[in-house]
């Protein structure tokens, strides 16, 4: 059966199989003053140069307005929030590193270019580097004297990254690596000063099967490129392909260890990951603020449209999505942390410790950029559609919010590579015996089969009979996914369609769980009066989360289970989504209310 007793220590993919007590999560209200005024500045960057030059940005003829931007954020020290210190940098912790991600992330363009260079751009080096690579590189990205940029897609090597084709030849001399290939859709591509490059070592022929990684100067002969891509959004952003011929790269600048470069791939794609899921939330609470204010002023019939049930349905689900995936969002980064400082307790070296640390929450980094991207999704449609006409106008926000936000799905892999990732991630984990979910799952197949136990003690405490809703929707995913690994074994990887819905299971649940704890904890440090509306949201979206998790366990339950099988399970998945009904058109009118009344997002 699933577990009640917390424990101290929180591994990846847990949530599913475990109950996590409110004191062991990090919730933003406990946000520091230091970090605060962190944010603050990020804040004040963007409503002094990025804001009133938006469509400045968007409309460049050349990369030098971004790049000169950039430099102004290097000045402020925004681009070395993660380098450590004795490099330049500030060396915040993966939560503070997080909320500057979060208030960045309503930058637009701007957030691209910012976040390719913070993140992937300077990561590699950070986490792989050895000494010499950081004391030569480090610097001067942490201060913006130098951009940065990730080439890794190929043209036939999207999401099968390790397919790609470029190719590193060691010279006869042993001192050269020449670079031959070509990279495509390279943010930052066009005045980035080192490029992160990824391509397999070719030597006597022989093709290594596995990616290397190498640190490329733009000064290095060789490298040209073509013109800045025309895209949907971003705009701003300057993407590029880049092809790489006889680019001869000093032995000294390969990344780590030979053939290490998928794995440096994958790790950094982890962060990169929960970031864009963050700040996919910074730009999803600046839509829900200019859909606050025009609903105010926009006036039909005399009256402002936010008056309007309809709107303050919008609304009010707009702010609680966000809501949600703010907080599971900081939860996992708050984890990632406690594992950092345990295992650098433990005497692993800092950078060994960050890197084990986001590998073990590989699945909640999925996760959340699942979650993230697809709320702001949300969030832009619905404010164009508050916007009505106006909304589709190019004069107003939402058009460029609404293009912008697209990309997000498809960034650092696809929402369908990830839902599959964090189903394929979960049942690795649990083949090498370090996840448990057989031994729940077998418990939750013998107990669908019993008879339900009516006679439950009465617990006392906040959320009791949310929290059992909770640990119920979790045997709902045990229930799903062990019946469809016992079903399909060895080809389970081949039914997309099924793990995507265990991948929605997963997903609901771990941010339902989120925002209860959150709810929960801030119960007890304020009391139950001053959070009414926070326990309205949390209420509200598991009541939401507990449809969405039963819709995705019939979809899965009768896409592989028949006669006798069926009909248990889907007994099972009714048994296991019941939720007592409460009025949620009241309250999401609260919700709303309060939002209006504010005329901002005031979570």
């Amino acid at each position: 059966m699933i577990g009640t007793e917390p424990k101290a220590s929180i591994k990846g993919g847990e949530f599913l199989i475990k109950e996590t007590d409110a004191s062991q999560v990090f919730i933003p209200e406990e946000f520091t003053e230091e970090q605060q005024m962190i944010a603050a500045t990020c804040r004040e960057f963007l409503e002094r140069e990025i804001w009133p030059r938006l469509n400045e940005i968007d409309n460049a003829k050349s990369p030098e307005l971004i790049s000169s931007l950039m430099d102004k954020a290097g000045e402020l020290g925004l681009l070395g929030t993660s380098v450590p210190e004795q490099y330049g940098g500030f060396g915040t912790n993966f939560n503070t590193s997080m909320l500057v991600a979060e208030t960045t992330g309503a930058g637009h363009s701007f957030s691209v270019a910012l976040s390719a260079h913070t993140g992937i751009g300077t990561l590699p080096i950070v986490y792989y580097g050895n000494e010499d690579q950081k004391s030569t590189y480090l610097p001067k990205l942490a201060s913006g004297e130098w951009k940065a940029a990730y080439c890794l897609t190929e043209p036939d090597s999207g999401s099968d990254a390790n397919s790609g084709k470029t190719k590193a030849v060691l010279t006869d001399d042993g001192k050269y690596y020449v670079l031959n290939g070509q990279k495509m859709w390279i943010t930052n591509g066009g005045f980035a000063d080192i490029y992160i490059v990824f391509a397999k070592i070719d030597e006597g022929g022989q093709t290594d099967k596995n990616l290397s990684a190498f640190i490329v100067e733009r000064g290095y002969e060789g490298i040209t490129m073509n013109e800045p891509e025309h895209k949907m959004g971003i705009k701003g952003s300057d993407t590029r392909q880049i092809f790489f011929n006889d680019v001869k790269v000093p032995v000294e600048n390969l990344l780590s260890d030979r053939g290490n470069g998928f794995k440096i791939a994958v790790n950094i794609l982890n962060i990169g990951r929960i970031k864009l899921g963050i700040a996919a939330i910074g730009g999803s609470k600046e839509v829900i603020n200019n859909a606050i204010r025009y609903s105010n002023e926009r006036k039909q019939f005399k009256t402002p449209i936010s008056q309007f049930g309809a709107i303050k349905h919008k609304l009010a689900e707009m702010a609680l999505k966000v809501y949600a995936s703010e907080t599971a969002s900081y939860r996992a980064g708050q984890n990632i942390d406690d594992l950092i400082e345990d295992l650098k307790a433990e005497g692993i070296e800092d950078g060994a410790a960050k890197l084990k640390a986001l590998e073990q929450f590989a699945i909640e980094c999925a996760i959340m950029k699942v979650h993230g991207s697809e709320v702001l999704d949300y969030v832009v449609d619905e404010g164009v559609q508050i916007y009505g006409g106006m909304g589709y106008s190019a004069d107003a926000p939402m058009d460029r919010s609404y293009r912008d936000a697209r990309i997000n799905r498809i960034f650092e892999g696809t929402n369908e590579i990830n839902r599959m990732l964090i189903v394929d991630m979960l049942l690795k984990r649990a083949m090498k015996g370090e996840l448990d979910l057989m031994t729940p799952a077998m418990a939750v197949a013998k107990e669908i089969m019993s008879i339900p136990d009516f006679n439950s003690e009465e617990e006392e405490g906040i959320f009791i009979a949310e929290k059992k809703v909770l640990k119920n929707l979790k045997k709902a995913a045990l229930m799903v996914s062990g019946a469809a690994v016992q079903k399909f074994m060895m080809t389970l990887s081949d039914e997309q369609e099924i793990l995507m819905n265990v991948a929605d299971m997963a997903i609901e649940i771990y941010a339902a769980e989120s925002v209860l704890l959150r709810v929960e904890k801030l119960i007890g440090i304020k009391g139950e009066e001053a959070v009414a509306l926070q326990k309205q949201m949390a209420l509200v979206y598991l009541h939401e989360a507990v449809e969405k998790v039963n819709n995705a366990g019939r979809a899965a339950i009768t896409s592989f289970a028949e006669g006798d099988e069926l009909r248990g399970m889907l007994m099972g998945l009714k048994r296991f989504t019941k939720i007592e009904p409460m009025n949620l058109k009241d309250a999401r009118r609260q919700i709303a209310d309060a939002i209006i009344s504010e005329n901002k997002y005031i979570f």
